[in-house]
Protein backbone atom coordinates (compact mmCIF):
# COMPACT_ATOMS: atom_id res chain seq x y z
CA UNK A 1 0.00 0.00 0.00
CA UNK A 2 1.49 3.42 -1.16
CA UNK A 3 1.21 6.75 1.21
CA UNK A 4 -0.32 9.59 -0.35
CA UNK A 5 1.38 12.83 0.75
CA UNK A 6 -0.99 16.25 0.22
CA UNK A 7 1.73 19.23 -0.09
CA UNK A 8 -0.16 22.91 -0.24
CA UNK A 9 -0.28 26.04 1.32
CA UNK A 10 -2.84 27.84 2.93
CA UNK A 11 -3.78 31.30 4.54
CA UNK A 12 -4.51 31.68 8.41
CA UNK A 13 -8.27 31.69 7.42
CA UNK A 14 -7.51 28.43 5.38
CA UNK A 15 -7.65 29.47 1.72
CA UNK A 16 -5.46 27.63 -0.57
CA UNK A 17 -6.35 29.50 -4.34
CA UNK A 18 -3.81 30.59 -6.15
CA UNK A 19 -0.48 31.00 -3.82
CA UNK A 20 2.22 31.51 -6.69
CA UNK A 21 0.51 34.62 -8.35
CA UNK A 22 -2.64 36.29 -10.03
CA UNK A 23 -2.94 34.36 -13.11
CA UNK A 24 -3.00 31.08 -10.90
CA UNK A 25 -6.31 30.68 -10.85
CA UNK A 26 -8.58 33.56 -10.61
CA UNK A 27 -11.85 31.26 -10.60
CA UNK A 28 -14.92 33.01 -8.81
CA UNK A 29 -13.06 36.50 -9.18
CA UNK A 30 -10.21 35.83 -6.78
CA UNK A 31 -8.08 38.54 -6.76
CA UNK A 32 -5.47 37.79 -4.25
CA UNK A 33 -2.78 35.87 -6.27
CA UNK A 34 0.30 35.44 -5.14
CA UNK A 35 -0.16 35.59 -1.74
CA UNK A 36 2.48 33.40 -0.89
CA UNK A 37 5.57 34.56 -2.57
CA UNK A 38 6.26 37.79 -0.11
CA UNK A 39 7.08 35.12 2.92
CA UNK A 40 9.40 32.92 1.11
CA UNK A 41 13.11 32.63 3.08
CA UNK A 42 15.66 30.03 2.81
CA UNK A 43 14.70 27.53 5.32
CA UNK A 44 11.47 27.08 2.96
CA UNK A 45 13.52 26.48 0.13
CA UNK A 46 15.17 23.73 2.37
CA UNK A 47 12.00 22.25 3.33
CA UNK A 48 10.95 22.05 0.14
CA UNK A 49 14.14 20.59 -1.07
CA UNK A 50 13.68 17.88 1.82
CA UNK A 51 9.92 17.04 0.61
CA UNK A 52 11.27 16.56 -3.03
CA UNK A 53 14.54 14.47 -2.25
CA UNK A 54 13.24 11.16 -1.87
CA UNK A 55 12.25 9.23 -4.58
CA UNK A 56 8.23 9.59 -5.32
CA UNK A 57 5.42 9.78 -8.16
CA UNK A 58 3.35 12.94 -7.91
CA UNK A 59 -0.30 12.63 -8.84
CA UNK A 60 -1.83 16.28 -10.19
CA UNK A 61 -5.15 18.07 -11.20
CA UNK A 62 -5.36 19.47 -14.70
CA UNK A 63 -4.61 23.33 -13.59
CA UNK A 64 -1.47 22.44 -11.82
CA UNK A 65 -0.29 20.24 -14.40
CA UNK A 66 -0.56 22.73 -17.14
CA UNK A 67 1.01 25.13 -14.65
CA UNK A 68 3.75 22.76 -13.48
CA UNK A 69 4.42 21.25 -17.09
CA UNK A 70 4.92 25.17 -18.52
CA UNK A 71 7.75 25.55 -16.49
CA UNK A 72 9.77 22.64 -14.62
CA UNK A 73 10.60 20.86 -17.88
CA UNK A 74 13.15 24.19 -18.88
CA UNK A 75 14.33 24.81 -15.40
CA UNK A 76 17.16 25.01 -13.27
CA UNK A 77 15.34 26.04 -9.52
CA UNK A 78 15.80 23.28 -7.11
CA UNK A 79 13.56 20.28 -7.26
CA UNK A 80 13.40 20.88 -11.04
CA UNK A 81 15.76 17.52 -11.74
CA UNK A 82 13.44 15.59 -9.22
CA UNK A 83 10.02 16.72 -10.78
CA UNK A 84 10.62 16.19 -13.96
CA UNK A 85 12.05 12.90 -13.64
CA UNK A 86 9.29 11.77 -11.26
CA UNK A 87 6.30 9.83 -12.73
CA UNK A 88 3.44 11.90 -13.44
CA UNK A 89 -0.29 10.95 -12.82
CA UNK A 90 -2.74 13.36 -14.11
CA UNK A 91 -6.31 13.60 -13.45
CA UNK A 92 -8.20 15.39 -16.58
CA UNK A 93 -11.47 15.35 -17.93
CA UNK A 94 -10.41 17.76 -20.68
CA UNK A 95 -6.86 16.65 -21.71
CA UNK A 96 -6.88 14.03 -23.79
CA UNK A 97 -3.02 13.93 -23.82
CA UNK A 98 -0.11 14.73 -21.75
CA UNK A 99 3.67 15.90 -23.40
CA UNK A 100 5.74 16.73 -19.95
CA UNK A 101 8.10 13.64 -19.22
CA UNK A 102 6.97 10.52 -17.52
CA UNK A 103 3.09 12.00 -17.43
CA UNK A 104 0.62 9.79 -17.82
CA UNK A 105 -3.72 10.64 -17.53
CA UNK A 106 -5.72 8.67 -15.35
CA UNK A 107 -8.29 6.96 -16.74
CA UNK A 108 -11.91 7.20 -15.38
CA UNK A 109 -13.04 7.91 -12.01
CA UNK A 110 -9.94 10.31 -10.28
CA UNK A 111 -10.84 8.68 -6.81
CA UNK A 112 -11.04 5.00 -8.23
CA UNK A 113 -7.90 5.49 -9.52
CA UNK A 114 -5.89 7.35 -6.98
CA UNK A 115 -7.18 4.52 -4.89
CA UNK A 116 -5.86 1.89 -6.92
CA UNK A 117 -2.90 3.41 -7.18
CA UNK A 118 -2.32 3.50 -3.53
CA UNK A 119 -2.89 -0.37 -3.85
CA UNK A 120 -0.28 -1.22 -6.11
CA UNK A 121 3.16 -1.26 -5.07
CA UNK A 122 5.55 1.35 -5.56
CA UNK A 123 6.62 5.04 -4.26
CA UNK A 124 4.84 7.30 -2.38
CA UNK A 125 2.50 9.80 -4.14
CA UNK A 126 2.47 13.45 -3.40
CA UNK A 127 -0.02 15.79 -4.57
CA UNK A 128 0.72 19.76 -4.83
CA UNK A 129 -1.58 22.38 -5.32
CA UNK A 130 -4.35 20.82 -7.28
CA UNK A 131 -7.09 22.07 -5.30
CA UNK A 132 -10.04 20.22 -7.40
CA UNK A 133 -8.49 17.03 -6.83
CA UNK A 134 -7.66 17.35 -3.20
CA UNK A 135 -11.34 18.18 -2.27
CA UNK A 136 -11.77 14.55 -4.18
CA UNK A 137 -9.29 12.94 -2.46
CA UNK A 138 -10.67 14.47 1.14
CA UNK A 139 -14.17 13.64 0.20
CA UNK A 140 -13.16 9.70 -0.48
CA UNK A 141 -11.03 10.20 2.91
CA UNK A 142 -7.71 8.90 0.88
CA UNK A 143 -5.24 11.18 2.25
CA UNK A 144 -2.60 9.62 4.63
CA UNK A 145 -0.57 12.80 5.19
CA UNK A 146 -0.68 16.72 5.26
CA UNK A 147 2.07 18.91 4.76
CA UNK A 148 0.44 22.33 5.64
CA UNK A 149 2.35 25.55 4.94
CA UNK A 150 0.36 28.32 6.77
CA UNK A 151 1.20 31.68 6.19
CA UNK A 152 0.41 34.75 8.43
CA UNK A 153 -1.84 36.15 5.92
CA UNK A 154 -5.97 36.37 5.88
CA UNK A 155 -7.59 37.05 2.94
CA UNK A 156 -11.47 36.47 3.86
CA UNK A 157 -12.57 35.39 0.59
CA UNK A 158 -11.02 31.78 -2.03
CA UNK A 159 -11.31 28.35 -2.08
CA UNK A 160 -10.32 26.82 0.95
CA UNK A 161 -8.20 23.46 2.13
CA UNK A 162 -10.88 21.64 3.97
CA UNK A 163 -14.06 22.52 2.22
CA UNK A 164 -17.64 21.30 2.30
CA UNK A 165 -17.35 17.58 2.20
CA UNK A 166 -14.06 16.60 3.15
CA UNK A 167 -14.43 13.39 5.43
CA UNK A 168 -14.34 14.17 8.81
CA UNK A 169 -10.96 12.59 10.60
CA UNK A 170 -8.21 12.90 13.82
CA UNK A 171 -4.70 13.56 12.63
CA UNK A 172 -1.61 13.64 14.81
CA UNK A 173 0.82 16.04 14.33
CA UNK A 174 3.94 14.74 13.34
CA UNK A 175 6.42 18.17 12.82
CA UNK A 176 6.65 21.59 12.85
CA UNK A 177 8.84 24.24 11.47
CA UNK A 178 8.50 27.83 11.92
CA UNK A 179 10.46 30.46 9.26
CA UNK A 180 11.79 33.54 9.72
CA UNK A 181 8.92 35.03 7.95
CA UNK A 182 5.91 33.53 10.39
CA UNK A 183 5.33 30.85 7.81
CA UNK A 184 4.72 27.45 9.93
CA UNK A 185 4.92 23.80 8.35
CA UNK A 186 2.69 21.48 9.87
CA UNK A 187 2.92 17.97 9.19
CA UNK A 188 0.29 15.34 10.33
CA UNK A 189 -0.89 12.05 9.85
CA UNK A 190 -4.48 10.79 9.71
CA UNK A 191 -5.11 8.91 13.18
CA UNK A 192 -8.38 7.15 12.75
CA UNK A 193 -11.48 9.24 13.84
CA UNK A 194 -12.46 12.59 15.71
CA UNK A 195 -12.34 12.16 19.31
CA UNK A 196 -15.82 13.70 20.73
CA UNK A 197 -17.15 14.43 24.02
CA UNK A 198 -18.80 17.05 26.24
CA UNK A 199 -17.86 19.12 28.59
CA UNK A 200 -21.00 20.21 29.56
CA UNK A 201 -20.96 17.25 32.61
CA UNK A 202 -17.94 18.12 33.97
CA UNK A 203 -18.87 21.56 34.59
CA UNK A 204 -22.63 20.70 36.11
CA UNK A 205 -20.29 18.21 37.98
CA UNK A 206 -18.50 21.45 39.18
CA UNK A 207 -20.93 23.28 39.89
Amino acid sequence: MRTLLVTTFVTLDGVMQAPGGPEEDPSGGFGHGGWSVGYWDEAMGDWMGGIMRPPFELVLGRRTYEIFAAHWPTSTDPGAKELNEATKHVASRSLDHVDWQNARLLEGDAADAVRGLKETDGLDLQVHGSGDLIQTLLEQDLVDEFRIWVFPVVLGAGRRLFAEGTTPAGLELVDTKVSSTGVVLLSYRRSGSPKYGSFAGEQAAEA
